[in-house]
């Protein structure tokens, strides 16, 4: 049999053993996934696939043109930010032909709110030598649906770094099960 053409559960069970495929399994693979650790259904070798699969789109990111992949930027997005109870912000930082150079947590806050700093966010474009720069955070929520002051915080930083020429390209907004991309509703 394929391996295209086995089931999740089958899958999971070539992972972490059929017993603990059983108890972990409840017909989405979301939450296992984005489990983190100290959850229930946080397992070792379900961290490493994560890993493994965030590693593979890392890769493809810095050998291609980051904006012409947004499916491939909002699946990485996923893996690194859902899962957790408290806001991350992240910039992805890339070259002028929109490779990734690095992706970075910037700043942490709380379960509604993150304080983030232009001054800072400047700094590290012009440290890495940025051409380029996507944004996304959280919403521990679930919901992908992003806020007036999402809305502002992104007009700020966009007239920040574009007087070192820096671009915004975009800013994603993670929810558990969808993206929302300012840049695909017109907001940039």
């Amino acid at each position: 049999m394929s391996i295209h053409t086995r089931s999740n559960a089958e899958l999971l069970a070539m992972l972490v053993g059929k017993r603990k495929a059983n108890k972990l399994y409840r017909n989405t693979l979301a939450s296992l996934f984005f489990a983190r650790e100290g959850n229930d259904n946080y397992t070792k070798e379900l961290a490493a696939a994560k890993e493994l699969v965030t590693r593979s789109l890392n890769e493809e990111l810095q050998q291609q043109d980051a904006f012409t992949a947004p499916a491939k930027v909002a699946e990485y997005l996923k893996l690194m930010l859902v899962g957790y109870e408290h806001e991350v912000f992240v910039t992805l930082f890339l070259d002028a032909q929109n490779r990734l150079i690095v992706a970075e947590e910037l700043f942490r806050g709380t379960l509604t709110n993150t304080a983030v700093y232009p001054r800072e966010v400047v700094k590290r474009a012009l440290s890495l030598n940025a051409g380029n720069v996507i944004f996304a955070h959280n919403h521990p929520s679930g919901l992908a649906t992003p806020s007036h002051a999402d809305k502002a915080l992104t007009e700020t930083l966009k007239q920040a770094l574009a007087l070192v020429d820096v671009k915004v390209l975009d800013h994603l907004v993670i929810g558990d099960a969808a993206a929302v991309s300012f840049a695909e509703s017109g907001w940039l």
